[in-house]
Protein backbone atom coordinates (compact mmCIF):
# COMPACT_ATOMS: atom_id res chain seq x y z
CA UNK A 1 0.00 0.00 0.00
CA UNK A 2 2.86 2.18 0.82
CA UNK A 3 4.88 1.63 -2.14
CA UNK A 4 1.64 2.66 -4.19
CA UNK A 5 1.64 5.43 -2.64
CA UNK A 6 4.90 6.40 -3.42
CA UNK A 7 4.63 5.22 -7.08
CA UNK A 8 1.52 7.78 -7.33
CA UNK A 9 3.40 10.52 -5.58
CA UNK A 10 6.50 10.42 -7.81
CA UNK A 11 4.09 10.13 -10.88
CA UNK A 12 2.13 13.62 -9.96
CA UNK A 13 6.05 15.50 -9.19
CA UNK A 14 7.64 14.07 -12.62
CA UNK A 15 4.21 15.65 -13.71
CA UNK A 16 4.45 19.01 -12.16
CA UNK A 17 8.58 19.03 -12.96
CA UNK A 18 7.10 18.36 -16.59
CA UNK A 19 4.46 21.19 -16.55
CA UNK A 20 7.33 23.61 -14.78
CA UNK A 21 9.97 22.66 -17.59
CA UNK A 22 7.32 23.64 -20.59
CA UNK A 23 6.17 26.85 -18.71
CA UNK A 24 10.14 27.96 -18.58
CA UNK A 25 10.54 26.98 -22.35
CA UNK A 26 7.01 28.53 -23.76
CA UNK A 27 7.50 31.34 -21.03
CA UNK A 28 8.87 34.06 -23.44
CA UNK A 29 5.77 33.10 -25.70
CA UNK A 30 3.46 33.66 -22.60
CA UNK A 31 5.15 36.85 -22.63
CA UNK A 32 4.78 38.33 -25.84
CA UNK A 33 1.38 36.58 -26.55
CA UNK A 34 0.31 38.95 -23.17
CA UNK A 35 2.34 41.47 -24.41
CA UNK A 36 0.09 41.72 -27.46
CA UNK A 37 -2.92 41.45 -26.00
CA UNK A 38 -2.02 44.48 -23.11
CA UNK A 39 -0.98 46.37 -26.16
CA UNK A 40 -4.21 45.21 -28.21
CA UNK A 41 -6.47 46.34 -25.38
CA UNK A 42 -5.15 50.00 -25.00
CA UNK A 43 -5.28 50.30 -28.61
CA UNK A 44 -8.53 49.20 -28.88
CA UNK A 45 -9.34 52.40 -26.38
CA UNK A 46 -7.57 54.55 -28.50
CA UNK A 47 -9.45 53.60 -31.21
CA UNK A 48 -12.35 53.59 -29.76
CA UNK A 49 -12.34 57.57 -29.34
CA UNK A 50 -10.56 58.54 -32.16
CA UNK A 51 -13.85 56.32 -34.36
CA UNK A 52 -16.21 58.00 -31.99
CA UNK A 53 -14.90 61.91 -32.65
CA UNK A 54 -14.42 61.46 -36.15
CA UNK A 55 -17.78 59.35 -36.83
CA UNK A 56 -19.49 62.10 -34.57
CA UNK A 57 -18.12 65.00 -36.29
CA UNK A 58 -18.60 63.79 -39.76
CA UNK A 59 -22.28 62.38 -38.65
CA UNK A 60 -23.67 64.13 -35.88
CA UNK A 61 -24.98 61.57 -34.54
CA UNK A 62 -23.59 59.92 -31.14
CA UNK A 63 -26.06 56.54 -31.56
CA UNK A 64 -23.63 55.98 -34.91
CA UNK A 65 -20.30 57.09 -33.03
CA UNK A 66 -21.09 55.04 -30.03
CA UNK A 67 -21.95 52.21 -32.70
CA UNK A 68 -18.95 52.42 -34.86
CA UNK A 69 -16.83 53.08 -32.15
CA UNK A 70 -17.67 49.68 -30.53
CA UNK A 71 -17.58 47.48 -33.49
CA UNK A 72 -13.84 49.02 -33.83
CA UNK A 73 -12.79 48.21 -30.75
CA UNK A 74 -14.44 44.87 -30.72
CA UNK A 75 -12.40 43.60 -33.98
CA UNK A 76 -8.58 45.31 -32.32
CA UNK A 77 -9.34 43.01 -29.09
CA UNK A 78 -10.48 40.36 -31.10
CA UNK A 79 -7.68 40.70 -33.82
CA UNK A 80 -4.92 40.83 -30.63
CA UNK A 81 -6.29 37.47 -28.92
CA UNK A 82 -6.22 35.51 -31.97
CA UNK A 83 -2.73 36.62 -32.43
CA UNK A 84 -1.69 36.28 -28.72
CA UNK A 85 -3.06 32.52 -29.52
CA UNK A 86 -1.11 31.96 -32.39
CA UNK A 87 2.41 33.11 -30.47
CA UNK A 88 1.22 29.78 -28.19
CA UNK A 89 1.01 28.19 -30.81
CA UNK A 90 -2.33 27.07 -30.14
CA UNK A 91 -3.38 27.69 -33.63
CA UNK A 92 -5.66 24.65 -33.84
CA UNK A 93 -7.92 26.94 -31.59
CA UNK A 94 -7.55 29.63 -33.68
CA UNK A 95 -8.73 28.07 -36.42
CA UNK A 96 -11.61 26.21 -34.85
CA UNK A 97 -12.54 30.08 -33.10
CA UNK A 98 -12.75 31.66 -36.95
CA UNK A 99 -14.69 28.77 -38.05
CA UNK A 100 -17.07 28.60 -35.89
CA UNK A 101 -17.02 32.16 -35.56
CA UNK A 102 -18.04 32.40 -38.78
CA UNK A 103 -20.79 29.72 -38.44
CA UNK A 104 -22.29 31.93 -35.69
CA UNK A 105 -21.98 35.07 -37.32
CA UNK A 106 -23.84 33.66 -40.57
CA UNK A 107 -26.05 31.92 -38.11
CA UNK A 108 -26.88 35.45 -36.63
CA UNK A 109 -27.14 37.38 -40.07
CA UNK A 110 -30.01 35.45 -41.19
CA UNK A 111 -31.81 34.91 -37.92
CA UNK A 112 -31.32 39.04 -37.56
CA UNK A 113 -31.85 40.07 -41.37
CA UNK A 114 -34.30 42.82 -41.03
CA UNK A 115 -32.96 44.30 -37.64
CA UNK A 116 -29.72 44.62 -39.28
CA UNK A 117 -31.24 45.93 -42.06
CA UNK A 118 -32.38 48.89 -40.56
CA UNK A 119 -29.53 49.39 -38.39
CA UNK A 120 -27.40 49.75 -41.43
CA UNK A 121 -29.96 51.90 -42.96
CA UNK A 122 -30.00 54.40 -39.15
CA UNK A 123 -26.35 54.69 -39.99
CA UNK A 124 -26.79 55.93 -43.84
CA UNK A 125 -29.67 57.91 -43.02
CA UNK A 126 -27.81 59.83 -40.06
CA UNK A 127 -24.56 59.99 -42.66
CA UNK A 128 -26.49 61.18 -45.55
CA UNK A 129 -28.74 63.81 -43.07
CA UNK A 130 -31.68 63.30 -45.49
CA UNK A 131 -33.83 65.09 -42.95
CA UNK A 132 -33.77 66.18 -39.07
CA UNK A 133 -36.06 65.94 -35.91
CA UNK A 134 -38.92 68.50 -36.89
CA UNK A 135 -39.04 68.64 -40.33
CA UNK A 136 -41.90 67.95 -42.21
CA UNK A 137 -41.90 64.54 -44.24
CA UNK A 138 -43.92 62.31 -46.08
CA UNK A 139 -43.20 58.94 -46.52
CA UNK A 140 -44.77 55.05 -46.69
CA UNK A 141 -47.74 57.07 -46.82
CA UNK A 142 -47.13 58.98 -43.58
CA UNK A 143 -47.00 62.62 -43.67
CA UNK A 144 -45.86 64.55 -40.23
CA UNK A 145 -43.21 65.50 -38.21
CA UNK A 146 -40.00 64.17 -37.45
CA UNK A 147 -39.87 63.04 -33.63
CA UNK A 148 -36.65 60.83 -33.23
CA UNK A 149 -34.30 58.86 -35.39
CA UNK A 150 -32.74 55.44 -34.05
CA UNK A 151 -30.78 53.18 -35.23
CA UNK A 152 -33.53 50.90 -35.65
CA UNK A 153 -36.81 53.37 -36.46
CA UNK A 154 -37.82 56.43 -37.38
CA UNK A 155 -40.66 58.25 -35.10
CA UNK A 156 -42.77 60.52 -36.97
CA UNK A 157 -45.73 62.16 -35.26
CA UNK A 158 -48.58 62.28 -37.91
CA UNK A 159 -50.61 65.83 -38.58
CA UNK A 160 -53.68 63.83 -36.46
CA UNK A 161 -51.00 63.55 -33.42
CA UNK A 162 -50.73 59.72 -34.11
CA UNK A 163 -47.06 59.11 -34.04
CA UNK A 164 -45.51 56.16 -36.19
CA UNK A 165 -42.65 54.07 -36.15
CA UNK A 166 -41.28 53.61 -39.44
CA UNK A 167 -38.08 50.70 -39.61
CA UNK A 168 -35.73 52.53 -41.33
CA UNK A 169 -34.95 50.61 -43.83
CA UNK A 170 -38.64 51.12 -44.95
CA UNK A 171 -37.74 55.08 -44.96
CA UNK A 172 -34.24 54.21 -47.11
CA UNK A 173 -35.89 52.22 -49.62
CA UNK A 174 -39.14 54.26 -50.14
CA UNK A 175 -39.52 57.83 -51.92
CA UNK A 176 -39.04 60.14 -49.13
CA UNK A 177 -40.85 64.21 -49.61
CA UNK A 178 -39.29 67.13 -47.26
CA UNK A 179 -40.97 69.41 -47.27
CA UNK A 180 -38.64 71.23 -44.52
CA UNK A 181 -35.22 72.10 -46.07
CA UNK A 182 -35.95 74.05 -49.22
CA UNK A 183 -37.21 76.62 -47.27
CA UNK A 184 -40.12 77.42 -49.19
CA UNK A 185 -43.32 75.64 -50.81
CA UNK A 186 -45.45 76.12 -53.44
CA UNK A 187 -49.38 75.80 -53.41
CA UNK A 188 -51.53 75.26 -56.28
CA UNK A 189 -54.75 76.01 -56.17
CA UNK A 190 -57.77 74.76 -58.88
CA UNK A 191 -60.48 77.13 -60.32
CA UNK A 192 -62.81 77.24 -63.05
CA UNK A 193 -65.02 80.29 -64.76
CA UNK A 194 -67.61 79.96 -67.04
CA UNK A 195 -67.13 80.00 -71.32
CA UNK A 196 -68.56 84.23 -71.29
CA UNK A 197 -65.68 85.32 -69.32
CA UNK A 198 -63.00 86.86 -70.53
CA UNK A 199 -59.91 85.13 -69.67
CA UNK A 200 -57.44 87.76 -69.48
CA UNK A 201 -59.81 89.82 -67.32
CA UNK A 202 -59.61 86.41 -65.49
CA UNK A 203 -55.93 85.94 -64.96
CA UNK A 204 -55.53 89.67 -63.99
CA UNK A 205 -57.89 89.66 -61.42
CA UNK A 206 -57.15 86.38 -60.20
CA UNK A 207 -53.55 87.95 -59.62
CA UNK A 208 -54.28 90.95 -58.14
CA UNK A 209 -56.76 89.03 -55.48
CA UNK A 210 -54.01 86.59 -54.39
CA UNK A 211 -51.27 89.35 -54.78
CA UNK A 212 -53.10 91.44 -52.09
CA UNK A 213 -54.40 88.70 -50.10
CA UNK A 214 -51.78 86.30 -49.35
CA UNK A 215 -47.92 86.56 -48.18
CA UNK A 216 -46.02 84.95 -51.09
CA UNK A 217 -41.90 85.03 -51.92
CA UNK A 218 -41.18 88.76 -53.20
CA UNK A 219 -39.00 86.81 -55.99
CA UNK A 220 -41.47 84.43 -57.21
CA UNK A 221 -44.55 85.81 -59.48
CA UNK A 222 -47.57 84.54 -59.31
CA UNK A 223 -48.80 82.29 -62.15
CA UNK A 224 -52.02 81.62 -63.78
CA UNK A 225 -52.37 78.88 -66.25
CA UNK A 226 -55.49 77.46 -68.32
CA UNK A 227 -55.30 73.75 -68.17
CA UNK A 228 -58.76 72.23 -69.83
CA UNK A 229 -62.08 72.72 -71.35
CA UNK A 230 -64.36 71.43 -68.81
CA UNK A 231 -67.85 70.50 -69.27
CA UNK A 232 -69.13 73.68 -67.93
CA UNK A 233 -66.74 75.98 -67.23
CA UNK A 234 -62.81 76.60 -68.26
CA UNK A 235 -60.47 74.68 -65.84
CA UNK A 236 -57.04 76.71 -64.75
CA UNK A 237 -54.72 76.63 -61.88
CA UNK A 238 -53.20 79.83 -59.86
CA UNK A 239 -49.56 79.41 -58.55
CA UNK A 240 -47.72 80.89 -55.64
CA UNK A 241 -45.06 80.48 -53.19
CA UNK A 242 -44.67 81.01 -49.49
CA UNK A 243 -41.72 81.01 -47.44
CA UNK A 244 -43.35 79.13 -44.35
CA UNK A 245 -42.80 75.73 -44.94
CA UNK A 246 -45.64 74.07 -42.17
CA UNK A 247 -48.45 72.45 -42.85
CA UNK A 248 -50.65 74.44 -40.85
CA UNK A 249 -49.44 77.96 -42.65
CA UNK A 250 -50.10 76.03 -46.10
CA UNK A 251 -53.69 75.05 -45.22
CA UNK A 252 -54.27 78.55 -43.99
CA UNK A 253 -52.70 80.43 -47.03
CA UNK A 254 -54.30 78.13 -49.14
CA UNK A 255 -57.74 78.74 -47.61
CA UNK A 256 -56.79 82.85 -48.03
CA UNK A 257 -56.18 82.25 -51.29
CA UNK A 258 -59.75 80.58 -51.45
CA UNK A 259 -61.56 83.13 -49.98
CA UNK A 260 -59.35 85.78 -52.24
CA UNK A 261 -60.39 84.81 -54.99
CA UNK A 262 -64.10 84.17 -54.70
CA UNK A 263 -64.69 88.19 -53.49
CA UNK A 264 -62.65 89.48 -56.34
CA UNK A 265 -64.44 87.22 -58.79
CA UNK A 266 -67.67 87.82 -57.08
CA UNK A 267 -66.70 91.42 -57.31
CA UNK A 268 -65.32 91.69 -61.11
CA UNK A 269 -68.73 89.74 -62.12
CA UNK A 270 -67.15 86.50 -62.83
CA UNK A 271 -69.11 83.41 -62.48
CA UNK A 272 -67.66 80.13 -61.55
CA UNK A 273 -70.37 77.95 -63.41
CA UNK A 274 -72.01 75.48 -61.23
CA UNK A 275 -72.21 71.96 -63.61
CA UNK A 276 -74.17 72.49 -66.27
CA UNK A 277 -75.94 69.19 -68.62
CA UNK A 278 -77.47 69.29 -71.69
CA UNK A 279 -80.23 66.79 -72.71
CA UNK A 280 -80.57 66.08 -76.37
CA UNK A 281 -84.15 64.03 -77.19
CA UNK A 282 -83.13 63.79 -81.30
CA UNK A 283 -81.46 60.61 -82.84
CA UNK A 284 -78.73 63.03 -84.52
CA UNK A 285 -78.56 65.82 -81.48
CA UNK A 286 -79.28 69.72 -80.83
CA UNK A 287 -83.11 68.99 -81.40
CA UNK A 288 -85.65 70.90 -79.24
CA UNK A 289 -88.41 68.60 -77.26
CA UNK A 290 -91.11 71.26 -78.67
CA UNK A 291 -90.05 70.13 -82.71
CA UNK A 292 -90.33 66.33 -81.58
CA UNK A 293 -93.42 64.58 -82.39
CA UNK A 294 -94.65 62.89 -79.40
CA UNK A 295 -97.45 60.41 -79.54
CA UNK A 296 -99.52 59.81 -76.71
CA UNK A 297 -100.37 55.74 -75.93
CA UNK A 298 -104.18 55.28 -74.57
CA UNK A 299 -103.92 53.19 -71.63
CA UNK A 300 -107.10 51.76 -72.38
Amino acid sequence: MLETIQTAFVKVQDKLVDWVRQLILHLPNFLIALLIIVVGWYLARYIYRVVHQLVLRASGSRNVSDLLASISRVIIVGLALFIGLSVLGLSSVVASGLAGAGIVGLAIGFALQDPLANLFSGIMMSVKELYRVGDLVETNGHLGLIQGITLRTTLLKTLQGQEVAIPNKDVLQSPLVNYTTTGSRRIDLSFGVSYGDDLGNVRQVAKRAIESAVTQLPDREVEVYWTEFGDSSINGVIRFWQSETSQRDFLASRSQAIEALKTAFDDADIMIPFPIRTLDFGIRGGEKLSDLPLKFVDPD
